[in-house]
Formats: C-alpha cells, structure tokens, sequence
C-alpha cells in the first residue's frame, strides 16, 4: 500500500505516507511525467505547472518526485522560498548534488537529472537567467518540472527555440469525484460529503482544513467558511496585502460575475488611470483567469473574499455590493435581446451568497444557458416536455397555447440542439376570455389581478405558465435558471405591466423565497391540473413598479438573514383614470399652495415616485411635475392658445376665470374650451406615465 511504512520508519516517513494516503487526482499529470520518464527521449524537457495558492502544486511535485526515483533518475529539488533569487544562490545549491561547471550541469552518476522547482514565482527576478543561461547547461534528457502561482511568462513562449521542449499545464481545482475520493481517504463521514465538496469548490486546501475541523469535531451545521478557515485561504491567494484600492478591487472582483475596467471606474469612483492600474493588478493575481468579457477570480477565491469582507465590515460589503449592483442596472435600460439577458444574469449572480437570499439556482450553470424563441419545429418537442412532466391535461393546454401566444414560448437547448427546458409566458390581457376560462392557470391567475385593483385601460398582467426541465423538472437547473432572466426582462420591456403571476408546482417549498423576492403566494390561487398542485407567486407592479422592486428586494437582501420585513419601498396608490384626473386638477388649482398639494393623492402614485429615485416625493416635487406637464403643451405650436388659457388660470391666475378670459381678449366660452382642452391633454401626458413609466 502507498502509505505502508517500515518498522524503522522516521517522523519523515509517516508524514510523507500520510500525504500520499490523502493525494487525489492529478492522473493526467502524472501519466505526462510517467510517460517522460518511460521514454528514451523525453517529448518535453521542461514541464511548467501553475495554479493558485493551495491548488495542490507542492503535494503533485512530491507524486513527481516518487516517480523520478522509482524510475531510477536522480532527482534534485529546488524551492524557490528558500533561496535568494540570484544565480549563485542557485548554482550553489545545484552544486550540493550535482557536477556544476561553467558550460554542464550533470550527475555524477550518469543517471537521468530530472529537477524540481517549487514557488517558482520568488525566483521571477532571475526567471530570464534560468531560461536562457542555467537550463541549457542541463544534459540532453533532463527533464526539468517547475510549479508556481503565475504562468511562464511571454518570453519562454515567443522563442521559438523551446518550442515542443515546453509544456506549460494549468492546474485546476480538483473534479467533484476526486473531492469525495479524498474526503473519503481522510476519514470524513460520507453524510458530509456533499456539503463539503460544494464548499471547497475541489479546492485540495480547502478540502483539507475542512477535513480536519471535521475530524476534529467541528460542527458543519453553519457556514463552513468560518473566519479562521477564510483567514488561512486568504492568505494563500493573496500574497501581498493590498492597498486600499486594490483591496477594494478585489472585492468587486468577487462580488462581480465578471470584472471590466468600466465597472471598477463606477465601483472604485476612480479616474481611468486608477481603474487601469487595478485592472492590471487583478488581471495578474494567480487566481483570476480572464474570460471573453472580463476577469473573474477561482470560485473558491470568490467565496472566500466575499465571506472576508461580509465577516470584517458589513457596512463596506453593502456598499460595495450597491456599486457593482447600479452598474449592471444602469446596463439593463440601454441593453436589449440577447445583452440584456446578460446583464440581468450579471445583476442576480450579485445576490448568489447573501444570507437573505433563499435562492433555488443552480449556480453552476448561471449565465452558461440562454432561452431563445421556441420555433415552429420545437412545438412537438415543447408539448412531449410538459407531458412527460405534469401529464396529458397539462400537455393539451400547452399545445392549447402555443396556437394562440406561440410567441410567448421559449426553449434551452443542449449542445445537439435538443430541447431540454421550456418556459411558457402568457399575455393574459391578450387571451380572450374563453382562452383564460378554459386553463385553470390561467383562469386563477387572471382572478387574482382583477381582485387586486381593477385594471385600467392600456394595463397588462402577465403570466408564467410553464416551466419544465427534462432533467430537474422545477428543481434547480439551467431552465430554472432561465425563468427570473425572462420575467425580468419582460417586466423591463413590457409597457404598462400591472400585474405579473408565476405558476408553479409544489407552491409550499416555495413560499420563503418567493417572500424574500416581494413575489408573495396569491391566497386562494391554488389550483390542480392532472396529478399536481399549483400555486400563484405575483407581484403588482402598479403598487411597486420595478425599479423600487429591485431596490426593495436588495435591501432585503442586505439585511442579516431572511427577513421579508425589511422596510422597503412605499406601496403605491392605484387611482382609476378618473380618480387621476380629479387629483391632476386638484393639483393644478393647488399649485401655488404647497399645504394643499401636501394632501394630493398624486403623491402616493407611480407618476411622483419615478421622478425621486430612493426618496419621497414631496409638495415641490409635484408642482415640478404639474409645471412640466404644463410646458408640454408649447411643444406643438397649435397647442400654444390652449398653453395660455392654462398660465392664466394656474400659473400666473387672475382673479377669476372670467378676469383671465378677458386678459387673453377671448369669449369666455372659448375661453373655457380651451383649458378644457389644455388640461385634458396635461391629464392624459401624466397618465401615460402613471401606467406605462418614465423609462417607455
């Protein structure tokens, strides 16, 4: 056995049987290494491994090591934390085990060299000797296995001389079997394996310390990640302590899905230069790879940065979570199709470790699958879905609407191209009533948002019929995944959305969750289809439209633990149109009384509240409002006789209707047409916005 020692065995031999007992993967490494060993003439002289602090780097060069000596090499090993990043540093301690001169480097044996260099990254002074200088001097068939955080620099790949000499490997966390294979070895029950494994992300270090505060009768019922353990993985990833820009950096870097210069010059309310310079920095550190559209860290030096900060300083970790969160939703109003499915991505993946957010997402595959339109072709695939899933009524009511709102259906498809999730969003506004009577989704859906407030004329109410995973059904899965990113977005672009109904089955597992996000289960909107039980989650926009949503729903987040009774936005008035109306005119003859407008019903209306942001509409706000209501009417030049009949009443009054009828030298009939006429349309520019918004 690999960890068998003799009797006579030193503290030394226990140790390294220990580690042995407990190494894991790495199989393809290996075999490169086995494979060079076997060979007449290695394929690669130098094999140049990099990774992150605590990757596993140093346990592989002791596998390495093994091999070299069971293959009957003679094997030298170097680190760079011992040694003082100069050529005679170097050549000296190459000179305790081999026959060091000025043109060669051997053995004294004859025998196979082959060298091992650890922390190489304290050696990158001399990085440009060692290649050009200290590895030519090596015999023909060394080979030579150099580990470090960062990878080669540019030079060892631009000459062309190293070439297929060079084989450069990245080193990865380790695979979710491995992870079990080596919590296993390590004497971890397996009841605690899942748990351990979805928190060291194959981490080996971090499988590691968690292995032994677990076999040192640690309690797994909280967060894992607790300080001392977050505090010894930081200082693995993080070399050197950051200044306070960097640091800050960092931390967006790991709040963030993706890291850009832009995002850091809003979250770091830098200049271009400093967001530069960070950019660069983070770019360089060991466990940030860079993607297609920006930087993002190891997935456990994300947590592990992220729960640092949560644990030290709430208060920073809620403002630099704000900044990264207003810079994706800045993105969203600009962004359209497929760009805004990805900001909306972006702008969840923030919320994915916050302890108030009870989150059914598969995180694993976030941001990886996309839904597009269900095509005519997907149609069959789409009914055989819902029926596998919930059933023949279930499937006769999906074929019953994709012949009526086809576009409101969309697909995920796997790699081939086969549909493995299907998401069905309804207009129920557009169904006509003998479609909403005829599904029982439908019916209750639509019941409920007449219940709520009546709807006003233009509103809409919206519905997610269905939604179906081939593999996970409602469980967490890529479709799951996809079902916020579409209601988000349809929300964002549907014009005068009033009310917004999600169905799914099994409603009780997810009434936490649905609380926390200000979708509350519609009482008494249950209802069954075939062999399952469904349940409503809606949200009513004209009470809380969605950029109050959004901000409701982050500061609930914010708050240690679920809360759903985080104060939040204002609930807002739903006045009919007439009822508007009333109180636009109201306003109109309050307007120079800001005592009287104090009372006015606009105050507590969507029209007020999209103009203050996170603050309260007050008297002043609303008599800015009526005067630009009021300016409107200059913008058309016919409009200019029913302006002055407004100013002469409202803004600059006379002394009474028929003062100002006079002041604009008009019959009083025609004097009152035309107010009627003006205030009519100043009504109808407010309503517009009270239903549709500022951002249509």
């Amino acid at each position: 056995m690999r960890d068998r020692v003799p009797p006579s065995a030193t503290l030394g031999d226990v140790l390294a049987a220990r580690r042995r007992r407990r190494f894991v993967g790495r199989s393809a490494e290996l075999e490169l290494v086995r494979a060079a060993l076997d060979a007449p003439r290695s394929p690669f002289s130098v094999l140049y491994l990099y990774g992150p602090g605590g990757i596993g780097k140093t346990s592989l060069l002791d596998e390495v090591a093994d091999l070299a000596v069971a293959a009957g090499s003679a094997l030298v090993r170097l680190d760079g934390r011992d040694l003082v990043p100069d050529p005679v540093a170097v050549l000296a301690a190459l000179a305790d085990h081999l026959d060091v001169d000025a043109d060669r480097i051997a053995t004294t044996s004859g025998q196979r060299l082959v060298t091992v260099i650890d922390t190489y990254e304290a050696l990158a002074p001399i990085d440009g000797w060692i290649r050009r200088n200290l590895l030519p001097r090596l015999p023909e068939d060394a080979i030579v296995v150099i580990a470090g955080r960062n990878p080669p620099s540019p030079q060892w790949r631009s000459d062309p001389a190293w070439g297929d000499l060079l084989r450069v490997v990245s080193l990865r966390n380790l695979a979710p079997p491995e992870s079990v294979e080596y919590l296993r070895a390590a004497g971890v029950r397996d009841d605690l394996h899942e748990r351990l494994c979805r928190v060291a992300h194959g981490h080996p270090l971090a499988l590691s310390l968690l292995a032994d505060a677990v076999l040192r009768g640690g309690s797994t019922d909280a967060d894992p990640l607790t300080p001392d353990l977050v505090g010894t993985l930081l200082h693995r990833f993080v070399d050197e302590e950051p200044g306070t820009v960097r640091r800050r950096a960092l931390e967006v870097c790991a709040l963030a899905r993706v890291t850009t210069e832009s995002l850091l010059r809003d979250a770091l309310g830098a200049d271009d230069d400093c967001a530069h310079d960070a950019f660069r920095w983070l770019r360089g550190l060991s466990f940030v790879e860079t993607g297609a559209d920006g930087l993002h860290p190891h997935d456990l030096a994300r947590d592990v940065i992220d729960a640092d900060l949560w644990w030290r300083d709430a208060d920073s970790y809620a403002d630099v979570f704000r900044q990264v969160w207003r810079h994706i939703h800045r993105a969203l109003d600009s962004a359209t199709g497929r760009r805004q499915q990805q900001a909306i991505f972006d702008l969840k993946f923030v919320f994915r470790n916050l302890a108030g957010v009870l989150s059914p997402v598969q995180w694993e595959s976030w941001g990886r699958h996309f839904p597009e339109p269900a095509t005519v072709a997907d149609h069959a695939a789409v009914v055989e879905l819902v029926r596998a899933a919930e059933g023949e009524e279930s499937a006769q009511l999906a074929r019953w609407w994709l012949a009526r709102q086809p576009d409101g259906f969309f697909v995920l498809r796997d790699l081939d191209g086969t549909v493995r999730g299907v998401i069905g969003l309804l207009d129920l506004t557009r169904a006509t009533e003998a479609d909403r009577v005829g599904d029982p989704g439908a019916a209750a859906g639509w019941r409920a948002a007449q219940r709520c407030t009546p709807l006003r004329e233009g509103e809409v109410v919206t519905q997610t019929r269905f939604v179906v995973d081939r593999e996970a059904y409602q469980d967490p899965s890529p479709t799951l995944n996809a079902v916020p990113i579409l209601t988000m977005q349809r929300c964002l672009t549907t014009r005068g959305l009033a009310y917004d109904v999600l169905v799914l089955a099994e409603p009780d597992r997810w009434d936490d969750y649905f609380a926390v996000a200000d979708l509350p289960r519609v009482d008494g909107g249950d209802f069954v289809v075939g062999r399952r039980r469904f349940g409503l989650f809606a949200h009513d926009f004209r009470r809380v439209p969605v950029d109050a949503w959004l901000e409701r729903v982050t500061e609930r987040a914010l708050a240690r633990g679920p809360s759903p009774s985080v104060p939040g936005a204002p609930v807002l008035l739903v006045l009919s149109q007439p009822e508007f109306a009333q109180s636009v005119k109201q306003g109109l003859h309050d307007l120079r009384r800001h005592d009287l407008l104090a009372r006015n019903p606009l105050l507590r209306t969507r029209v007020l509240h999209d103009r203050t942001g996170s603050g309260e509409p007050d008297a002043a706000l609303l008599e800015e409002v009526l005067r630009d209501a009021v300016t409107t009417l200059a913008d058309h030049p016919r409009d200019d006789k029913l302006l002055r009949a407004v100013d002469r009443t409202y803004l600059r009054p006379a002394a009474t209707q028929e003062s100002a009828a006079a002041a604009l030298g008009l019959p009083f009939s025609t004097y009152r047409r035309h107010l009627t006429a003006g205030v009519e349309r100043i009504v109808s520019w407010l309503w517009d916005q009270e239903v549709y918004g500022r951002r249509q």
